[in-house]
């Protein structure tokens, strides 16, 4: 492995961590609706466990309300109880094939707790990162030990790895921070 290999390598994978920190803070609610809400809204459908945007089309009918339009009318009553028993705290209400689900409004203290779950997230990541940062650093050494290169080319590619880190971490506080000021709206 040449140190070019090392370093893409660990570019990519930072760039699946900040993904991951993406999707993660997607599911976290906010005081406005969001389709991705639901996304891991689990539902039994003939045996397996699907999640709610595989039975059923899910639209952001205004900044309060959530559309669910599920395909299979015998679905309703199935994926409203999914809604209801997730950890979201929803309420919806069937309306013939579908229904819609109102995004009841956060209390201040919600929202200090959801900001808190927003710092933990961002904290993952950026362990996640460091630790990509070591084993970037390791693989470096390795070479340097099996007199692939020199001392001086680990430097400056520790220094390269060093500046990828730096500007992932700077990647996860900007989206912590623009999804800290979401919930904080009120």
């Amino acid at each position: 492995m040449s140190v070019s290999d090392i370093r893409k390598s660990a570019d990519t994978r930072m760039q699946k961590s900040i993904e991951a920190l993406k999707t993660n803070l997607s599911k976290i609610r906010t005081g406005r609706a969001s389709a991705a809400i639901l996304d891991h809204v689990q539902v039994e459908y003939y045996g397996s466990m699907v999640p709610v945007s595989q039975v059923a089309n899910v639209t952001v009918v205004d900044a309060r309300n959530l559309n669910v339009q599920v395909w299979e009318k015998s679905m309703v009553s199935v994926v409203e109880k999914a809604i209801r028993e997730s950890d979201l705290g929803l309420n919806p209400q069937a309306l013939g094939e579908g229904m819609r689900v109102p995004m009841p409004a956060l209390t201040e203290e919600r929202r200090r707790d959801l900001a808190k779950v927003v710092k933990g997230e961002s904290e993952d990541a950026k362990v996640a990162i460091r630790n990509l940062r070591r084993e970037a650093n390791d693989a470096l050494k390795r070479l340097v030990k099996d007199k692939e290169i020199s001392e001086d080319d680990e430097r400056r590619a520790q220094d390269d790895v060093q500046k990828l880190t730096d500007r992932f971490v700077a990647e996860v506080d900007k989206l912590v921070s623009q999804k800290e000021a979401e919930i904080m709206t009120v």
